[in-house]
């Protein structure tokens, strides 16, 4: 068949795919209707009163609902692909493949497979000839004789169809004789078309090695390194639609929770889940889950914020704040913190008998064995309420011994009262009172029973996690048998106060957050019903191990996806600088590593610039590997003074417009900085800019004004980064992963800006 009959013919089945899209609607709105009906006319009759059929009813009007919104969403682009394959011993069969899936009700078959479903994984990871697929029922073989990729214009039409093989280059993740990788037909238009505004979902071009992980199992932690433009995000949010389709019956948006850096990324990362049909899913920052489980309310002071406060600080300073980060996340301070809450133990277990109206009815030795042997795998707390619980259980039996004891003591004074005196009226008053006196006695015991007993153990019980981790600091003693000599005294000290201070400004430290966390988690445990299925982990190099730690303790079976790239890691002072070390430390060996190398995002020139500031890094896992698509060389230009440069930034702005693309970021290194190239644009400049701010939470990516650290995992058609001097831009580590995260965010156009001497990184 001619390209053009296999044209024509495709719009055709779009054509009638279409049509049926239309009955289904039809139908769908009908019978929602009658639904509706159905519901009116029983909530009338129930007048109120609990109707299980009402219930009923509701579900179905939400599923009609669901599927009629569903097919609307479809109908403009139904699906993206064709495979054709043959069962063995069967007859080939054409299958459709879309975002979601599309069933005929009526006839019981499904006219287009949802993307996440088994048999889609020929689209994504086989190849022409014999191939399989992993179904619920098991191995499914056969022979895959087409894949065939469609390309939608603006308006929805069918434009050009792909056959994998004949019209395109297959994607090897290898290079071709120029030294660039190679790269589909397909995905490259795709590439070219991309702009950078908000994150799209990419179910036409996953690629091979992207779809191996999104369909990896959940069981377990799953660590990508992924460089910068490789899709690590995009296939992160992917995995989470997949694993909700794979998984259904037990896992729902509720139960799974994304951990992103800032506001501004989950922003731009916001209308993903919701195009993948995915919902309720929250999504949040460390800093906003961890005040969340802490109960807690406060002005932080975010990582952001602390790396503005290196980059602008003397040495001295700067040592002070960044030691006082690596320490508070490193798993040694987890040592530390676990020899801390056995001194909290050691101090716990010094109890009293439990007594009742001065009766003792628990001895102590009995509360210490439980407490620090029976049942030393609980946490502390845990511990104390089980000890209750048990206890709780015995407590009538023991209250009906303290009463039997109390009536043997009352006998015997009974009994010497009558022994010595006569039988008199005298007598008879003093046993009544006796007696009375017994009653009452028994009365109260048998009264504060429940009281005592309760009252002891909420004494017991009060370790609260804020002050137990401001006591670890303020109590010398304790802080020095706990670190051992190992953190020096002038920064122990610095640490107190620096502590001290926030606590006064009620002002909190995100690196106190991960150890405060840890504590109560230790101190009072975490219910099972409140652990997370999953959780999705985004830019996790920025994350202290102790901040991995304890989000892993959140975990349900430690099912966590991790994706990084330890190139980027601009707060590698605290954060992770090797993965290795990571899955050794935080996850006991137990965790799968993953490599995205490929680069989709940037051209070869833009990506090739930005790796000669990457090979510089002391600890980079290797250059991102650029896909073939190729553009304008990244161009520097020294400029004197802000008109000249404002001048150059209007032709800049007007060249990418007239292109047909819209997102151009000016990047400066701090927001301080930022805000005096606001300044300077505003007096000199033709084009308003907006300027973004580490706490915004919507904004416009057209024109705006950015610092360095904010722009991680986001994209710009065009960047310009502005004054990249050696004053600006240093040889140290901060800075050289500063600089590779400002370099890899443009799409099709890089200008990089200079004033006097260019960075040392750049020349």
């Amino acid at each position: 068949m001619s390209d053009n009959k296999i044209l024509t013919y495709e719009r055709e089945v779009l054509s009638e795919t279409k049509r049926w899209i239309e009955s289904e609607e039809e139908r769908l709105e009908g019978e929602k209707l009658k639904a509706n009906e159905k519901l009116d006319a029983l909530n009338k009759k129930s007048k109120g009163a609990y109707d299980p059929e009402i219930e009923i009813v509701k579900k179905s009007v939400d599923f009609l609902s669901k599927e009629e919104e569903k097919f609307k969403e479809a109908y403009n682009k139904p699906y993206f692909a064709r495979i054709d394959f043959r069962e063995y011993r069967k007859d080939f069969e054409s299958f459709y493949i879309g975002k979601c899936g599309l069933g005929d009700m009526l006839e019981g078959e499904e006219k287009v497979i949802d993307w996440r479903a088994p048999l889609s994984d020929l689209y994504y990871s086989g190849t022409q000839g014999e191939a399989y697929y992993k179904a619920p029922i098991g191995v499914i073989e056969g022979e895959l004789s087409l894949k065939r990729k469609f390309l939608f214009d603006d308006e929805h039409n069918l434009k050009e169809c792909f056959d994998e093989g004949i019209n395109e280059i297959i994607l090897k993740s290898g290079l071709d004789e120029e030294g660039d990788g190679l790269i589909d037909e397909f995905l490259r238009i795709n590439l070219e078309n991309s702009t950078g505004t908000k994150l799209k979902d990419v179910v036409a071009t996953i690629q091979k090695e992207q779809n191996d992980i999104i369909r990896a199992p959940k069981n377990s932690p799953l660590i990508i390194q992924g460089s910068a433009g490789s899709g690590k995000t995009t296939v992160a949010l992917h995995r989470l639609a997949y694993l909700l389709y794979r998984y259904k019956e037990t896992i729902t948006g509720e139960d799974i929770l994304v951990v992103a850096p800032n506001k501004i990324f989950l922003d731009y990362i916001s209308e993903v889940l919701p195009n993948l049909g995915v919902d309720k899913v929250e999504q949040k920052t460390f800093e906003e889950l961890a005040l969340k489980k802490l109960g807690m309310k406060g002005k932080v002071i975010t990582k952001d914020k602390k790396l503005v406060e290196i980059l602008e600080n003397d040495l001295e300073k700067n040592k002070y704040i960044m030691n006082d980060s690596k320490i508070k996340g490193s798993i040694l301070f987890k040592e530390m913190l676990d020899r801390y809450i056995q001194i909290l133990e050691r101090e716990d277990s010094d109890i009293d008998n439990i007594r009742i109206c001065g009766y003792s009815v628990f001895d102590s030795k009995e509360i210490k064995r439980l407490f620090l042997k029976d049942l030393i795998k609980y946490p502390v707390n845990k511990r104390k309420d089980e000890i209750k619980n048990y206890f709780s259980k015995k407590l009538g039996e023991k209250v009906s011994k303290v009463l039997d004891k109390v009536d043997f003591q009352y006998e015997y004074r009974i009994a010497r009262l009558k022994k010595s005196m006569e039988d008199s009226k005298e007598r008879r008053e003093k046993l009544i009172e006796l007696y009375d006196e017994r009653d009452n006695h028994k009365k109260e015991i048998k009264k504060s029973a429940k009281k005592e007993f309760n009252e002891y153990f909420n004494r017991w019980k009060g370790i609260d996690t804020t002050n137990v981790y401001k006591n670890f600091f303020e109590n010398k003693e304790i802080f020095n048998e706990v670190t051992a000599g190992k953190i020096p005294d002038k920064l122990a000290e610095y640490m107190r106060e620096n502590l001290a201070n926030n606590i006064d400004k009620k002002i909190i430290d995100s690196d106190d957050l991960a150890a405060m966390l840890y504590l109560k988690f230790r101190i009072e445990g975490i219910e099972e019903s409140s652990l997370l299925k999953h959780i999705i982990i985004d830019e996790a190099q920025d994350y202290s191990m102790l901040q991995l730690y304890v989000m892993s303790m959140m975990a349900s079976g430690k099912s966590l996806t991790i994706v990084g790239d330890i190139g980027q890691g601009i707060y590698s002072f605290k954060g992770i600088n090797d993965w290795k070390e990571a899955i050794k430390l935080v996850y006991d060996e137990n965790a799968e590593y993953k490599h995205l190398s490929q680069s989709y995002r940037s051209t070869v020139e833009i990506i090739n610039y930005a790796n000669k500031v990457l090979v510089k890094q002391n600890t980079y896992e290797e250059p991102a590997k650029p896909v073939l698509r190729h553009g304008m060389v990244p161009e520097e230009i020294e400029f004197n003074n802000a008109k000249e440069f404002c001048e150059r930034l209007d032709n800049i702005v007007k060249k990418v417009k007239d292109e047909g693309k819209t997102s151009i970021a000016i990047v400066g290194k701090t927001l301080d900085e930022c805000k005096k190239i606001r300044t300077l644009v505003k007096k000199y400049s033709n084009y308003d800019f907006e300027l973004i701010k580490d706490d915004q939470k919507e904004f416009d990516l057209n024109l705006i004004i950015i610092p360095s650290y904010l722009t991680k995992g986001l994209e710009f058609d065009c960047t310009i980064v502005y004054n990249l001097n050696k004053e600006n831009y240093n040889d140290n580590e901060i800075d050289k992963k500063l600089l590779y995260v400002v370099l890899t965010r443009a799409l099709h156009y890089e200008y990089i800006f200079y004033k006097e001497e260019k960075s040392p990184l750049i020349g």
